[in-house]
């Protein structure tokens, strides 16, 4: 997790790390050798998280009123919304407020950076067959906390979510959720995520634009308290290598 030079957080490191998708980018990182185009943000969302919508922003957190109207969503109520408000329960992740200016350079330096990036891939990939398959990946801990609409609850080993057929053909998400259940994992579907905004922004299945997004159980491949890798690591990361080639042959087989 690599904080940028203007991230100067008051909450613990160790605070801070439970924000952190762990790892998801090694766990997918066999992407490429199946055919698929990894995008991967170099910052960490504590920071500026891109699966919030752009206005999503938590006035309490300025020092000043922002110049358009925001419009934030039940996450930033929680204290996670574009820029958190908290890094764990009633826990600030900051000792002041934030200029506007901050938050702006923070959208314009890594936010847009990151979503134009995604944006050109699956354009190119939606070109080149009239089809793209967009999995949004994250990492959950395996109980929700107070922040959480499942506070306290157990969690399964993987949520696949499309905002309940909003952003993918429900076959497609029904599909994913069966393959990993065919190899023993625990899968629930839209419960207790729906898919956040990068899903709701490029998810399209009308025009062949199909766009999940796979949330794993922390303790289905790492120590949550210390944060380090455990032994079923990479039994992990290979499960999310073989679901790429799976999920790259179904394509294959239904572009028009």
């Amino acid at each position: 997790m690599l904080f940028p030079d203007s991230f100067r957080p008051a909450a613990p490191y160790a605070a801070i790390q439970t924000t952190w998708d762990a790892f998801v980018d090694e766990l997918w990182s066999d992407a490429p050798a199946a055919g698929a185009t990894l995008v991967c943000a170099t910052f960490p969302r504590a920071f500026i998280d891109t699966n919030r919508a752009e206005d999503d922003i938590d006035e309490q957190l300025l020092a000043e009123p922002w110049p358009v109207v925001l419009t934030p969503t039940d996450y930033t109520k929680r204290g996670m919304g574009l820029i958190r408000r908290n890094a764990l329960p009633d826990l600030p992740m900051y000792d002041r407020k934030l200029t506007v200016r901050e938050v702006q350079e923070r959208i314009a330096t890594y936010y847009r950076p990151y979503r134009a990036a995604l944006q050109h891939e699956l354009d190119a990939a939606h070109g080149r067959s009239g089809v793209v398959f967009h999995v949004d990946c994250h990492s959950m801990k395996s109980h929700g906390n107070a922040m959480n609409v499942d506070n306290g609850a157990a969690r399964p080993d993987l949520v696949v979510s499309d905002r309940h057929g909003a952003t993918a053909d429900p076959a497609h998400t029904a599909w994913i959720a069966a393959w990993f259940r065919a190899r023993g994992l625990s899968v629930q579907v839209n419960v207790p995520y729906q898919g956040g905004d990068l899903v709701r922004t490029f998810g399209a299945p009308a025009r062949g634009r199909h766009s999940v997004q796979i949330e794993i159980n922390r303790a289905r491949y790492m120590n949550e308290a210390a944060f380090t890798r455990s032994a079923d690591f990479a039994a992990m990361r290979e499960m999310c290598g073989a679901f790429v080639q799976a999920l790259a042959q179904r394509a294959a087989e239904i572009a028009p």
